[in-house]
């Protein structure tokens, strides 16, 4: 996740968990216990009050200006939520991260393509997908970013899986100075070509 959706992740969070707090306040100090140690003129509700009565509501239906404000509200809460869904859907997409060298940065679906190439290039494999992501990992109170490849291979038949993994393992190997400072833990999955076999009715 990139920082700038992180941060509208975690504004959205803390406004609903502000709303949430400060109307949860507000009804708590109806109560007996805490309205007797409130401060000496500190607003407090009624012992039976709620956020939004029935007779509040009704006149604010009565309100000429009620229903365009709730018809645009409502939409604007849906096109909102609705963009920051797909924002959640693409993340890894466009993901670039800044390298070690000056001016210099690393897009991932730019190493996953060279990685799947080279691995491909192997003797025995057939088929190859390559995907990086991208984790966040707080150690010692700083936050690291880490790479996760999951390579799914699919081998020819006859092919034997001992007879490629050591050759996969260099190709991690080596794609690891080109993603520093960035560590990556590879995943792999191996999988057989299947022939389907042709039916004669």
């Amino acid at each position: 996740m990139t920082s700038a959706r992180t941060a509208v992740n975690r504004t959205v969070l803390a406004g609903a968990g502000l709303a949430l707090l400060t109307g949860g306040t507000y009804l708590a100090a109806a109560r007996a216990p805490i309205a007797d140690r409130l401060p000496h003129g500190w607003p407090a509700p009624a012992t039976d009050a709620v956020l939004l009565d029935s007779g509040t509501l009704a006149d604010l239906r009565a309100q000429g200006w009620w229903t365009p404000a709730v018809i645009t509200a409502g939409v604007l809460a849906t096109v909102l939520l609705g963009w920051w869904l797909l924002r959640q859907l693409h993340p890894r997409r466009r993901t670039r991260l800044p390298l070690a060298v000056p001016r210099g940065d690393l897009r991932t679906r730019a190493l996953e393509d060279v990685i799947a190439e080279r691995a491909m290039s192997i003797n025995g494999i057939s088929r190859c997908r390559a995907r990086l992501y991208v984790r966040r990992r707080r150690l010692h109170l700083h936050l690291h970013l880490h790479l996760h490849l999951h390579l799914r291979i699919w081998l020819d038949t006859g092919t034997a899986p001992d007879t490629v993994i050591e050759q996969l393992t260099a190709l991690s190997s080596e794609a690891a100075p080109a993603a520093a400072p960035y560590e990556i833990d590879t995943l792999l999955r191996i999988n057989h070509v299947t022939h389907r076999v042709q039916h004669v009715r």
